[in-house]
């Protein structure tokens, strides 16, 4: 194989923040020699200048769906909207030209982001449509559905609520057509499946842009959203590999993952098996996340559970018996606590972490206990510009010195990972940094939202890099620039570490190296 000398840029290796080379020697895929480039020239047989540029080792999006994320490129992104009114004019129009009696799927919409705070009821998609229409809260924790879908679904007066989820219903009982977390399966399973050639399509979108952003992989979960798991699995194997390098780590749900454990087979290194996917609770957004006290700003509830406390422990001891870890999401402290019970009574396989996605409102208690265990914090820094200041009313002050606090996590030896949790965020790294070291929106002028916990310049470029590796136990071959580490980089036209908070935003992906190879250049 070819020997490739990348130089003529400041390399930075993140063993700390100020840790520089200025060459490396790549072959077959992996970095071989590292240090002054002219000790490194001659050894090489191809030259590539990277002029004066700023190299990172490759950013990995630690918690995406990256097939909704291709979907969200694809069609109508509704949490673009400010105004319930506009969105519902521009919902119209596109529905104008939807085929009469299909389904209709679009989401994004998050009522927070409304000046009303309005959350649209079925009578409000019966103007908009008759045919069959599902509109998904931004969370994905809640939809809201019209009339003919309550109806193709069999949703009454009289259905009751499932266990894990919730039927809103108007003061005369009726439902208004706003269904949490497990009451949307209701009419979820009347939605046509898609087909592999639209996961194909959204797969392609998907790629192309997280690479144009600057990432060599991400960790994703899509196995059980597009009927049997082998269809989006063929998806992936039609569109990465083959030629395409990117690297994708797969969870998958605990309801696919005998099946995938006994037949699945996969195509690594770009596609990897990953730990196996639970749920326990919702989200702050709709109130579906579990707390172990009462919403602030409604104290008839509490959140819902996906599951209990038995069932949660029957599920970590089925990935046990495969040798898996788990990857959990939990954003409550409740939902949080049953998980750290269940962990501490079935241990993660020795050589594997297991991951807790979110973590948004934990306790001090919790905390120690998460000390003492092998476990990745999988974060997602835009939660803090995209919930706060609304988080406040939903929590209560009492509660918000252990919500969203990486800083202090971080602090106690937790290691951190950081995401988008794309479609729900927007995928761009450059709004998950400035997020982890500014806690605001891009263009507010105020100190941040709890600006203690605001992380370094390094602390939030490791969440991508280092953190992202340990996540699936890699770190000895990923998340630094190393001799025997894979080749992934990503290249910004500067230097992340110094300057205002906001020259971060203005950053320019000027190259993505996959295994040695640029995939993509500005």
């Amino acid at each position: 194989m070819t020997k490739i000398c990348f130089h003529h840029a400041t390399f930075y290796t993140m063993k700390n923040s100020v840790d520089t080379i200025e060459a490396i020697l790549v072959e077959n895929g992996k970095i071989i020699k590292i240090g002054l480039f002219e000790d490194l020239k001659n050894l090489a047989e191809e030259l590539v200048d990277l002029e004066g540029s700023f190299v990172y080792p490759g950013f990995v999006d630690s918690h995406i769906h990256m097939i909704g994320h291709g979907d969200k490129l694809r069609y109508i992104d509704l949490s673009t909207y400010t105004s319930s009114v506009e969105m519902t004019k521009d919902l119209q129009k596109l529905l104008k030209q939807h085929p009469s009696g299909e389904w209709f799927v679009a989401e994004g919409w998050n009522e927070n982001n409304f000046a009303d705070k309005k959350i649209l009821s079925r009578y409000d998609l019966d103007k908009l449509s008759t045919s069959p229409l599902m509109l998904k809260r931004v969370c994905r924790h809640a939809v809201i559905v019209n009339s003919a879908a309550l109806e193709i679904a069999g949703i009454t007066k009289d259905t009751p609520d499932p266990n894990d989820g919730v039927i809103v219903r108007d003061e005369m009982g009726e439902p208004t057509g706003y269904l949490l977390d497990g009451a949307k399966a209701f009419v979820e399973k009347h939605v046509p499946e898609v087909s592999i050639t639209q996961l194909v399509l959204s797969l392609e979108a998907a790629v192309e842009d997280l690479v144009s952003r600057g990432f060599t992989g991400v960790h994703t979960e899509d196995m059980s959203y597009y009927g049997d798991y082998p269809k989006p699995l063929q998806a992936f194997k039609q569109v990465i590999g083959n030629g395409r390098k990117f690297r994708v780590n797969l969870l998958r749900h605990h309801t696919v993952i005998d099946k995938m454990m006994e037949e699945a087979t996969y195509d690594e290194p770009w596609i990897e098996p990953g730990a196996m996917k639970i749920f326990i609770d919702g989200a702050l957004g709709g109130r579906t996340a579990l707390l172990s006290k009462p919403y602030a700003d409604d104290p008839t509830t509490h959140g819902v559970s996906i599951h209990s406390q038995d069932e949660l422990n029957m599920l970590v001891a089925k990935a046990r018996s495969y040798g898996q870890a788990i990857a959990v999401h939990a954003i409550g402290d409740l939902g949080m606590e049953m998980i750290i019970l269940a962990i501490e009574k079935h241990p993660v396989p020795l050589g594997k972490r297991d991951r807790l996605i979110h973590a948004n409102v934990l306790r001090e208690d919790l905390v120690i206990r998460l000390q003492k265990l092998n476990i990745v914090l999988d974060i997602q820094p835009s939660f803090v510009s995209s919930d706060f200041p609304w988080v406040k009313d939903r929590l209560g002050e009492a509660r918000l010195d252990w919500a969203y606090a990486w800083k202090k996590l971080i602090k106690r030896g937790i290691i951190c990972s950081g995401g988008s949790d794309s479609p729900i965020e927007e995928v761009d790294v450059r709004l998950g940094l400035y997020a982890a070291i500014a806690r605001k929106k891009p263009g507010e002028t105020h100190d941040g939202y709890q600006p203690e916990e605001k992380l370094s310049r390094y602390e939030a470029i490791a969440l991508y890099t280092i953190g992202s590796a340990q996540a699936i136990s890699k770190e000895h071959q990923r998340g630094y620039i190393d001799i025997n580490f894979d080749a992934d980089l990503t290249v910004f036209d500067r230097d992340l570490f110094i300057g205002p908070d906001e020259q971060v935003l203005e950053a320019q992906v000027m190259k993505t190296i996959i295994a040695g190879d640029i995939i993509f250049e500005k």
